[in-house]
């Protein structure tokens, strides 16, 4: 007898043991082994199953759905979603989700980290020596940049961007600007030490910028070569957004030439590929996109995931209402319109 449970695809290794409480409600695809896919492979795996977690790896838009007609709901292993073509997932009725919070408070550290690791040319140094080029201690050797008692801006003032602002004002008393699509309460403001100001003015005065803004049209390239020119030739540049916020070529050109004297990447516009002319830079720090990446923090996302998924296909204790659902209504919506039906519960138009 064919087991008549939906059916969930697994896109990548996740913590097998979290994401098999799946198997509780579902018949689960599980996928063992890192796979890249083409967009044509992703429709085919999409094509006969109900769900599927899946990773900032596998972009999914109209192409990748157009034939899954099964297909109700993406539950994105990650906070980010510009992976996601909201807007096709929510006229094909297809319910997206993310997973905000948890990874706040971990992501906030890397950033930090790679702000001091920038400042303090930590990873110059380590090469440095590691090449044997210590032959005698010297006062003026790897000088870099003062973070206490500096100004730190950060573009994009989120939970993550908050996170930021209490490690710099509070542990390193740092003196603290940002500049956000809309300003915080003033009660928000006072807890996290930020003073909010117009991106010039964050450019122009930050020792030490952090950028942690969403990516998508508006901000793509908001970091380029006539933003660059306005900050000081002595400041730190770290992104642990998304890689198209910053244009590479201009970044790269002004850390070659003593525009910016260091930058922290954790995130890359083409990446897996890095661009070559930052890899032949001393002067920047580069991670692989590892800003959630603890223990503790991603088997938090995976679980927020499966508890995202198995509450979009109507089983488990929430049934029928994801924790962090990113187009619910517009969903109900798309549904409604379908079935021909009113009202304003997403359940009814299931039904």
């Amino acid at each position: 007898m064919a087991d008549p449970r939906p059916r969930v695809w697994v896109s990548q290794p996740l913590f097998d043991e979290v994401v098999e409480q799946l198997g509780q409600h579902f018949q689960l695809e599980m996928t063992h082994a890192v796979t890249r896919y083409t967009p044509a492979q992703l429709a085919e795996r999409l094509a006969g199953v109900d769900g599927a977690p899946i990773t900032l790896n596998e972009r999914i838009g109209a192409a990748e759905i157009a034939n899954a007609p099964r297909l109700r709901a993406i539950a994105n292993v990650g906070v980010g979603y510009n992976n996601l073509d909201v807007e096709a997932l929510s006229s094909a009725g297809i319910l997206a989700s993310n997973t905000p919070d948890v990874l706040t408070e971990t992501t906030a550290d890397l950033g930090f980290a790679l702000l001091m690791a920038t400042a303090r040319r930590i990873t110059e140094a380590e090469r440095w020596l590691r090449e044997g080029q210590w032959g005698q201690w010297s006062f003026q050797t790897l000088l870099g940049a003062d973070i206490h008692g500096s100004t730190l801006g950060i573009l994009g003032m989120g939970r993550i961007g908050q996170g930021i602002a209490r490690r710099g004002a509070l542990g390193f008393g740092m003196r603290v600007l940002y500049h956000n699509r809309s300003r915080l309460p003033e009660a928000t403001e006072a807890e996290v030490g930020a003073q909010y100001v117009d991106l010039d003015t964050l450019l122009a005065q930050a020792d030490h910028l952090v950028l942690v803004l969403p990516y998508n049209a508006s901000s793509h390239h908001i970091i380029d070569a006539a933003a660059l020119a306005k900050m000081k030739p002595t400041a730190t540049l770290v992104n642990i957004a998304r890689g198209g916020i910053v244009d590479e070529a201009a970044l790269a050109a002004a850390l070659a030439n003593g525009g910016l004297a260091a930058a922290g990447l954790d995130v890359f516009e083409g990446e897996p590929t890095v661009r070559p002319a930052l890899l032949a830079l001393r002067n920047v720090v580069l991670t692989p996109h590892i800003g959630s990446a603890s223990q503790a923090t991603r088997r938090a996302m995976v679980q927020l995931a499966v508890d995202n998924l198995t509450a979009a296909l109507d089983a488990g204790p929430q049934a029928g209402d994801p924790p962090s659902a990113l187009n619910a209504q517009a969903v109900a919506d798309a549904r409604r319109a379908r079935a021909g039906v009113g009202g304003k519960d997403i359940d009814d138009a299931k039904r």
